[in-house]
């Protein structure tokens, strides 16, 4: 078996897929011409920190699943805070004025449990995703998986439940 370099391999992920995640991120975005440059360069960072890129079975789907999390925490940071959920950690660090290395550990912590559960169950964490990220129902969610509805449930039921493991994991951690 061949070990491809990881420049290698996000060089053929750009030159493959680059164009697509463009245009995937100008359509989810406003100000689109100032802020996808930024954006597309943030889904390669966090490709380029990726500690095994061979265990990556689809990387176009991978890729689009990363650009999925850096679109929702780019608009995390560009909502107004007083309009802001209350439950989301991310804008609450901001508004307490906790120390951006603080955050950033946290925000990495937050990607470590996504990876996880992706590695777990693809389908769980889609489902999460889906209705975390983009606001669809179970239904939508079903729909679009191909799946029923109690399964979509089943599947966010266990991307939430696994997300509590770890999180309880890391409370316990000295």
């Amino acid at each position: 078996m061949t070990v491809i370099p990881k420049h290698t391999f996000l060089t053929d992920l750009e030159r493959s897929h680059g164009h697509k995640l463009r245009r995937y991120l100008a359509a989810r975005m406003r100000n689109a011409s100032a802020d996808v440059p930024d954006l597309v360069q943030e889904v390669f960072l966090r490709l380029l920190r990726l500690d095994d890129h061979e265990a990556i079975r689809n990387s176009q789907a991978y890729l689009f699943t990363v650009a999925s999390h850096v679109l929702h925490q780019h608009a995390l940071r560009r909502a107004p805070t007083e309009s802001a959920d209350p439950t989301d950690i991310a804008s609450e660090l901001e508004r307490a004025g906790i120390d951006p290395a603080i955050q950033l550990e946290i925000e990495q912590q937050y990607e470590h449990i996504g990876r996880g559960l992706l590695r777990e169950s693809p389908r769980a964490y889609t489902t999460l995703i889906l209705h975390r990220c983009h606001d669809l129902s179970l239904q939508e969610i079903s729909e679009r998986l191909g799946v029923s509805y109690s399964m979509a449930k089943k599947y966010l039921a266990k991307a939430l439940y696994y997300i509590e493991r770890q999180l309880e994991q890391a409370r316990e951690e000295p």
